[in-house]
């Protein structure tokens, strides 16, 4: 097996920490009603694929979220609720990021994410060192500027062909097994990322380091 020289991360649910419920029930205070049908862990139904996908703009979103909402509702009241989604960045995670680019090996970000979340949560995540997401990653691929999502083996490949890398070279790191087995349809390497300290990001990375040692 060929050596480890790109690592491929998701970023909610292995860098990002997710609580879905959450944002079902901020949304749902709001006025808006079947978000729990709507909103999923890996997969979304409308107006969320259409945001994920980069259909609708924020603005867009928005707009239909308020059609949907109770009377009064703003942007920042709904900004606000979506964002509840995601619960938190420990900063380990951005350290190991930038510990694995300090060590030669290439990392990108490859996510199922939306315009409203990446420009305002997740961006504020990633600055706790005072730097800024593009610093973490050699490079990022995102659903809503590619205009489609994962588990579509099209979405790997972008980043493979965009980036110049050898499948055999490259894990990628998700929390999605459909995704793991999708990245692993196309020739990528996978790591299945968990919850608990045996099967999380970390530990996979240590993992990772260890077999490629061997």
């Amino acid at each position: 097996m060929k050596k480890v020289k790109n690592l491929i991360f998701d970023l909610g649910g292995v860098v990002i920490d997710l609580k879905r419920e959450n944002a079902v029930a901020a949304l749902t205070a709001l006025g808006i009603k079947g978000v729990d049908q709507l909103l999923g862990l890996y997969r979304q139904e409308e107006p969320f694929l259409s945001l994920e996908t980069g259909r609708l703009t924020s603005a867009e979103f928005f707009d239909e979220m308020r059609r949907r909402a109770r009377a009064g509702v703003t942007d920042r009241e709904i900004e606000s609720a979506f964002n509840a989604f995601l619960i938190g960045l420990p900063v380990e995670r951005l350290r190991a990021l930038r510990s694995l680019r300090e060590d030669g090996f290439k990392v990108y970000g490859l996510s199922n994410t939306n315009a409203v979340m990446f420009n305002s949560w997740i961006r504020e995540a990633f600055m706790q060192e005072g730097l800024k997401v593009n610093d973490y990653f050699d490079g990022l691929v995102l659903s809503f500027e590619e205009g489609m999502c994962k588990p579509d083996p099209d979405l790997f490949m972008t980043v493979v062909n965009r980036y110049g890398l050898d499948p055999g070279e490259t894990v990628m790191l998700d929390d999605s097994r459909k995704n793991c087995e999708a990245a692993e349809s196309v020739g990528l390497r996978s790591a299945c990322v968990g919850t608990d300290a045996d099967n999380d990001m970390l530990a996979q990375i240590r993992r990772i380091r260890e077999c490629d040692a061997v």
